[in-house]
């Protein structure tokens, strides 16, 4: 019964990925219909980031605890998600700041079970979840919202990485350059970066944290074997480069030096890197979370290189400032989403 209720925050955060993607195209101009639906299109970071992605964090993580109240954190940011679609954006953020509490609690269980860097990083990842929600409850511009719902997922993907390092046992040192990465992407949202001209800690902590995955991720490993492990080490290491990619954007291309630089560094993260991890991770995660088997095909590459297509697409666009090129960017981010789907139900097992 636990498994099949699970079922129910997966579909509501599914429901906020569509909605993500709807308002996505909404804002880049696209003529699609609005009646009743009010300012949605000024929701799509809280839709992708809070209903879609907070959603399934919280579920995994849930499921990892295995308690029965840690549930609670991904039913009431569901229930969030279907706030924001009754035009009750206030109420939701509150929704979302109680499902984030709740994670930040799921995460002290973890700490305190397991005692380590990874589990205090993902202790950290979660509060950056209801900080920045704070932040969206107080009227900050969005982009300070968003400097800390990226570090949500930054962290919490980064922290899962270095856990997974254990096996290739990083030295105690390069353990305390990690954590000064944390700080600098920390102090970074502290001091709203991503709402003013500049981010050079920003910049710094996402340059750094992709340096020290690539050279430690355990992908650089698992790339040399067949099948599923090739293709989640081929997502994650192509991901750790997009993060990169966004660290020399704020670095060179600050957020006030041109129209569109607070947009490509962003899609650069919420792309380039957090779908492609979701990409090389879903084949993993699924069979825990909703209880179904899987088996691969060569065919997942297709969607991987689509989507990572897409980001090279968008960032060309928001550089040139082409609105066309980024408005088809989101028509081919939406085509590697469609297409990936479609290549995990055809690789369920009955």
């Amino acid at each position: 019964m636990r498994r099949r209720l699970r079922f129910v925050p997966l579909a509501l955060g599914a429901l906020s990925l569509a909605l993500g993607l709807w308002t996505g195209l909404g804002r880049l101009g696209f003529p699609l219909p609005t009646a009743g639906l009010g300012s949605l299109p000024e929701l799509h970071a809280a839709f992708m980031i809070s209903g879609f992605l907070g959603t399934v964090i919280s579920l995994e993580r849930s499921v990892a605890l295995g308690r029965w109240w840690s549930y609670s954190a991904p039913a009431l940011s569901g229930l969030a998600a279907l706030l924001l679609i009754a035009g009750m954006p206030a109420d939701a953020a509150v929704a979302f700041l109680a499902a984030g509490a709740i994670l930040v609690i799921v995460s002290a269980f973890v700490v305190a079970r397991q005692p380590a860097l990874f589990s205090v990083i993902l202790a950290i990842a979660a509060i950056c979840w209801p900080a920045g929600t704070l932040q969206w409850l107080s009227g900050s511009p969005m982009p300070a919202v968003t400097g800390w719902w990226l570090n949500f997922l930054v962290l919490t993907i980064a922290a899962e990485r270095l856990e997974l390092s254990r096996i290739i046992s990083p030295s105690p040192a390069s353990r305390i350059v990690f954590a000064i990465i944390v700080l600098l992407l920390l102090c970074g949202s502290a001091r709203s970066e991503l709402a003013k001209g500049s981010a050079p800690f920003t910049a710094a902590g996402l340059l750094g944290c992709s340096a020290w995955l690539l050279r430690y991720d355990i992908a650089r490993r698992t790339i040399r074997f067949e099948g599923q492990a090739r293709f989640a080490a081929v997502s994650i290491l192509a991901g750790h480069v997009w993060l990169a990619v966004a660290g020399l954007l704020l670095l060179c291309m600050p957020p006030a030096a041109m129209a569109f630089s607070f947009d490509a560094a962003v899609h650069a993260i919420t792309i380039g890197f957090v779908l492609s991890m979701i990409f090389g991770h879903a084949p993993i995660i699924l069979p825990a979370v909703a209880g179904i088997r899987l088996r691969f095909s060569n065919i997942a590459y297709a969607p991987l290189a689509v989507l990572h297509a897409s980001v090279i697409l968008r960032l060309a666009g928001d550089l040139l400032e082409w609105t066309d090129l980024r408005a088809a960017s989101a028509v081919v981010t939406i085509v590697a989403l469609v297409g990936y789907i479609a290549c995990l139900a055809n690789a369920r097992v009955p």
